[in-house]
């Protein structure tokens, strides 16, 4: 009787408990083996006060659904006909251009400085984040360079919007957005993604390397005369909008608002003009003072585009970046961010003032002649948005800091030269594009870690580098085991450690702020000293 009164619900109710000692165990319907682990379920029927834990509770206890793959294996056995050979010139007459000599020479040029690109296929586990099978033959591997930040292209809500969607809508879209491309789940994905950035409207793309592209390259030539400031660290995407626009452009040195401010006082003040960069930078790690560099351009007359697709579901109270986190995200103009990274799903988007929206919207190629996002893509990222900007996002938030500042401690402790920055990307420069790759083939193919090299055209020459990126769902013995293989294969190959560095970022050389950090936070910059009273 005693037993049975600890349960909560049977403590309420005492004549249940005295009933329940004398009551049999009832099987259950089906079952006729054993009886139930509760007996005051097998009274029989289903009390009213006993309910489903609803799926946000379950989610880690109960692992995702998941489909048989033998079919999706045998959908993707190599064919038993190989493909064709053919030459360029085949079709063509004797005395044509040399086609195929000029490619492989240019291949063979990248080849030659460790610069050609193979990549590496994995499959990623859903169920165990982030852990994957690749190589040949497969063998288990952890991810330690994947822009699935937070994990939630794995996440049950993620999976469950998807699956419903695509059971309603289908695989695709169907055609591009003006020809029954657009679907509700569309537009209220774009007015959630408006919400977020709290901007009037947004504009859905296929991936933010268009959204930048096609949305940056259209103001610039709808602009009259529009000069464009940019970040000389500003991504490939950004670059690509400019140059295609032909607009007049300076580049600013990067993270340099006193450098931008001097650019833009050669312009007149009566010319039109935008001012682009990153507030998180995708290489470096750098956050960028997007306060000042907005108050800069704001000053003389010119528009913000800030690119926030590394800070997007990764800062501010909802997820809505770096903007928000520092309370600035009145003084953007125009946003550019993706569902690619923390948003666990694909595709970009704008979002800024109505007029500005409108305008990519109805002059935008790249818009205008795209196919639309897979309804089941847009109802997953909608869900993953919910998801960012409520407590179980913001724990994830915070564990992605505290186990980017634990694996730079890591390192430093290795005297390896990681990059000192603010943000989850954890830089580690080798500055030998054979070096970088010789080891990221030891780490993948003899300790079953996926580290990819950075080269060029990514990064300069001479600037290569090692990005990695801990997850909320590495723990702490995968990265200490990270750290370790590192520091003996960066031994094995004789690469030169350095001593920890000094108390400001190695990127944009601003001090480290320490009266803002925690006692935690300090302690994490190993071998800075604290100034006293900070």
């Amino acid at each position: 009787m005693a037993a049975l009164l600890r349960c909560p619900i049977l403590a309420r109710h005492p004549w249940l408990a005295r009933a329940l000692v004398t009551a049999p165990p009832q099987p259950h319907p089906g079952d006729t083996s054993r009886g139930s682990h509760c007996p005051f379920m097998d009274l029989g029927g289903d009390p009213p006060f006993v309910q489903r834990a609803p799926p946000e509770v379950q989610e880690d206890v109960t692992p995702p659904e998941t489909a048989p793959l033998d079919w999706l294996m045998e959908l993707m056995e190599t064919p038993k006909e190989a493909p064709p050979e053919r030459a360029l010139e085949d079709n063509l007459p004797d005395g044509a251009f040399p086609y195929t000599a000029l490619l492989e020479s240019r291949l063979a040029a990248l080849r030659s400085t460790h610069a050609y690109r193979v990549f590496t296929a994995v499959r990623r586990r859903a169920e165990a984040p982030p852990l994957a099978l690749g190589g040949a033959p497969q063998r288990p591997l952890q991810l330690w360079c994947s822009n699935d930040y937070l994990g939630m292209s794995r996440h049950p809500a993620v999976l469950r919007a998807a699956r419903a969607a695509l059971s309603a809508h289908g695989l695709g879209s169907g055609g591009t957005r003006n020809l029954s491309g657009t679907s509700p789940v569309h537009e209220a994905l774009e007015l959630s993604l408006a919400q977020l950035h709290q901007q009037p409207q947004a504009l859905l793309f296929g991936s933010c390397f268009s959204a930048n592209d096609t949305g940056l390259g259209t103001l610039l030539r709808v602009l009259p005369g529009c000069e464009v400031f940019s970040d000389a660290g500003n991504h490939a995407s950004i670059i690509q909008g400019i140059l295609r626009s032909g607009a007049p452009k300076r580049l600013f040195r990067h993270n340099d608002p006193e450098h931008l401010g001097e650019l833009l006082a050669r312009s007149p003040p009566g010319t039109p003009k935008i001012v682009a960069f990153e507030s998180v930078h995708s290489m470096d790690g750098s956050i960028a003072p997007l306060s000042e560099l907005c108050d800069v351009a704001h000053a003389h007359g010119a528009l913000t585009f800030v690119d926030e697709v590394h800070a997007v579901g990764l800062y501010g109270a909802r997820g809505a970046g770096i903007a928000e986190r520092d309370r600035v995200l009145h003084k953007v103009d125009i946003v550019a961010g993706t569902l690619g990274k923390a948003v666990g799903a694909v595709g970009g988007y704008l979002a800024g003032p109505a007029p500005l929206v409108d305008a990519v919207r109805s002059l935008g190629a790249g818009f205008i002649f795209t196919t639309s996002l897979p309804p089941a893509v847009a109802a997953g990222a909608l869900a993953a948005l919910r998801v960012l900007a409520g407590a179980e996002g913001r724990a994830l938030r915070r564990a992605l800091q505290r186990h980017a500042r634990y694996l730079r401690e890591l390192l430093r402790d290795r005297r390896l030269p990681v990059r000192a920055c603010a943000s989850h990307i954890v830089p580690l420069p080798v500055g030998d594009a054979l070096a970088a790759q010789r080891l990221t083939q030891v780490l993948l193919q003899h300790h079953g870690l996926y580290v990819q090299a950075v080269n060029y055209p990514t990064v300069p020459r001479g600037e290569e580098l090692l990005r990695l990126v801990p997850t909320p769902h590495h723990s702490p013995a995968m990265m200490e085991n990270l750290a370790d293989r590192l520091s003996q294969c960066w031994e094995a190959l004789g690469l030169p450690r350095e001593a920890p560095p000094g108390s400001s970022c190695s990127s944009c050389r601003r001090p480290l702020h320490w009266a803002l950090m925690s006692d935690w936070e300090r302690r994490h910059f190993q071998g800075e000293a604290v100034p006293v009273g900070a």
